[in-house]
């Protein structure tokens, strides 16, 4: 395919989009002096240059009741594993971020929920993927539970840190 060059025009359309991505191409083409059919073939050739590549939405989480924000660190057992564990985890609702990093971790996420208790079943949702060696959440607020396979107990804790591990099952049939 041919490289697609923008002109003018197409730069103050791309500006409007950028400012609103719901304007309508008719009040694009009245403040631009041209069609609203111009407008929209060239929105068109620029999403078929790959240019434009979607538009978005964003929400007022507080306004929904997530009020909970919750960074999760994941260390992966194999890094081969990196795509088929990022597939699992956009599955999974309430996972609004999740990016490859190096360093600490292999992947790191958001996540946001209505109270601890349902952060701890997101994160829960999240140790199930196959191919997780463990888990490390950074939580805003105090936390009052973690998660340990060598203790294998729960206890409440003042920390800002979560870790979670492999063998939560087992951990959990401990405390049954």
């Amino acid at each position: 395919m041919a490289k697609f060059k923008l002109d003018e025009i197409d730069h103050q359309i791309l500006n409007m989009l950028i400012d609103n991505t719901r304007i309508p191409f008719t009040d694009i083409a009245k403040k631009l002096l041209i069609s609203a059919g111009t407008v929209h073939v060239r929105v068109k050739k620029m999403e078929d240059a790959k240019i434009i590549k979607g538009s978005s939405l964003t929400l007022d989480y507080q306004k929904l009741g997530y009020t909970f924000i919750a960074y999760v660190g994941i260390f992966l057992q194999n890094t081969s594993q990196t795509k088929f564990v990022l597939q699992r985890i956009k599955e999974i609702p309430h996972v609004t971020v999740a990016h490859i990093t190096t360093g600490k971790f292999n992947i790191f996420c958001k996540i946001r929920a209505k109270s601890t208790t349902h952060a701890k079943e997101i994160i829960f949702k999240i140790d199930d993927i196959e191919g997780l060696g463990r888990l490390q959440a950074i939580v805003k607020g105090i936390i009052t539970f973690f998660l340990n396979k060598n203790f294998g107990r729960m206890a409440k804790v003042d920390f800002r840190i979560l870790n979670f591990r492999i063998l939560k099952l087992a951990f959990l049939k401990k405390l049954a």
